[in-house]
């Protein structure tokens, strides 16, 4: 069954990417907008291909990688409902637009900096915790338990991490043993969120 129709101006419109944007410009872009269904698996796009515009994800997630010299797939960035990708090398010919837009990116490459950062700088077992805490931020700021889900399988995760599946499984299975979590599948429940900020291993 097709997911449910969203009409398009108010979806762009909620996006940080067009916050400043007046009502009439969200109506142009989204005139301009063309709606794809993709099965899952399927390559939107391969590097080097031409750009003619950037993809807003609704539904599902899609999943940015590249594959190494020796062959194995790297995952750059998961990229889930209400984030947008390719914007880079669209906005170069569109300078208007990329003004306008700045702040929303900004935000995001920040994110992908302090991620990059956490790669060099922290342990494996920091990666996972902080982004464990990542996932529902309103709720790490609380004290009580709180439940996550994994937004895609383990080993995508890993990866995202730059951590081999079974590193990432031991670091799991070690938070666990330590009575901060409980996984159940991609279920994570935060039972202590303080000792799981501060544990060092």
């Amino acid at each position: 069954m097709p997911p449910p129709k969203i009409k398009t101006q108010a979806f762009l419109a909620n996006l940080p990417l067009f916050k400043e944007l007046a009502p009439a410009e969200i109506d142009r872009i989204a005139a301009g907008t063309t709606e794809l269904h993709v099965p899952r698996g399927e390559i939107l796009f391969n590097k080097g291909e031409p750009c003619s515009g950037f993809h807003l994800v609704i539904y599902g997630q899609v999943k940015l990688s590249f594959v190494t010299p020796q062959g194995s797939e790297k995952v750059v960035e998961i990229v889930g409902p209400g984030f947008s990708f390719g914007e880079a090398l669209m906005f170069m010919e569109k300078p208007y637009f990329a003004k306008r837009m700045l702040a929303g990116l900004s935000r995001r490459l920040h994110g992908l900096i302090s991620d990059v950062e956490s790669y060099s700088l922290q342990s494996g077992t920091q990666r996972v915790i902080g982004y464990l805490l990542r996932q529902d931020e309103d709720q790490a700021s609380a004290s009580a338990p709180y439940s996550v889900v994994l937004p895609t399988s383990k080993a995508i995760v890993a990866s995202r991490l730059n951590l081999t599946p079974e590193h990432f499984s031991r670091i799991l299975h070690e938070l666990a043993e330590a009575g901060l979590i409980v996984v159940e599948g991609r279920d994570v429940v935060i039972k202590e969120v303080a000792k799981l900020r501060n544990y060092t291993g």
